[in-house]
């Protein structure tokens, strides 16, 4: 019994590392065609590792666009949304969970159909009215137009359904405001989820490309997905320098790749809370 459980373990590792490889080769392929000459590129058959690593390319490509400044806008940007989410999305799926109001169910049920039109249905009226604020081409208008997350707003409400109502009952009894209970007891007993739902709307806001381009004709506003592209049609090379390219790439990749290796654990134990997956 124990050998055929270890073989099923073992096979299990197999598929699991071989699904690992198929889903992490477009990344590695990347970096290493980062080293590469146009003519390896194309190369056939294809070839992993150049003969001869070009690690030139990289500061190539850092040197012939201003991707400092891209990424720091990306980050700044990303990060600024993320921290508006965070109050606005958990103030409202406290509303929705422990407090009392007539068409609560109602509500919540235009939040969630909200989540379902198309995003491009609401570039139009979004663009009217930034221009009528007067924040388009400036950060407070890339920020703003994405403070509120539908799915941040549903995955904390999930997450603060699944604690004990008796500890808000408690709160109340012991005259704890409701902005007390929310950032004294819901909030740091639901903190994965909240890291889980920060990663995912970081990511999001930081590879988001059409709308920031649709708002920001400046180019000391470009995002780094913008800036990616700007690069790739420079001077009409439409993609003709493939390498610097990939190394341009990599550049823009690397700190999602960082932050996503420093917190996964906090991804899959954020997700089990939110929906209430038992690890036993």
């Amino acid at each position: 019994m124990k050998s055929g459980f270890g073989v099923l373990v073992a096979m299990r590792h197999l598929v699991l590392l071989a699904f690992s490889f198929v889903i992490a080769f477009p990344f590695l392929w990347m970096l290493t065609s980062a080293l590469k000459t146009n003519e390896e590129i194309w190369k056939f058959p294809p070839v992993l590792w150049p003969d001869n690593p070009m690690w030139g390319n990289f500061v190539e490509a850092w040197n012939a666009a201003p991707f400092g400044h891209y990424l720091f806008n990306s980050v700044f940007v990303a990060s600024a949304i993320v921290l508006i989410q965070i109050v606005n999305s958990s103030m409202m799926a406290y509303a929705l969970t422990h407090m009392k109001f007539i068409f609560r169910n109602s509500l919540m049920a235009v939040i969630l159909i909200t989540y379902m039109l198309p995003a491009a249905a609401t570039y139009l009226p979004g663009y009217i009215i930034l221009s009528e604020l007067q924040l388009l081409d400036t950060y407070a208008g890339l920020i703003v137009s994405n403070s509120v997350s539908v799915f941040a707003i549903f995955l904390i409400r999930q997450a603060f359904m699944q604690l004990p109502k008796e500890l808000v009952e408690a709160a109340k009894i012991d005259g704890a405001s409701h902005w007390r209970i929310l950032w004294g007891i819901l909030i740091p007993l639901s903190k994965s989820t909240f890291v889980v739902m920060s990663i995912l709307s970081f990511i999001s806001q930081y590879n988001n490309y059409f709308w920031p381009m649709l708002i920001t004709k400046n180019p000391d506003l470009s995002l780094i997905s913008v800036g990616l592209r700007s690069f790739f049609i420079e001077g009409g090379a439409y993609g003709l320098k493939w390498p610097l390219i990939m190394a341009s790439s990599s550049f823009a990749i690397l700190p999602l790749i960082v932050l996503f290796i420093c917190a996964q654990k906090w991804i899959m134990g954020g997700v089990n809370n939110a929906f209430g997956v038992n690890k036993g």
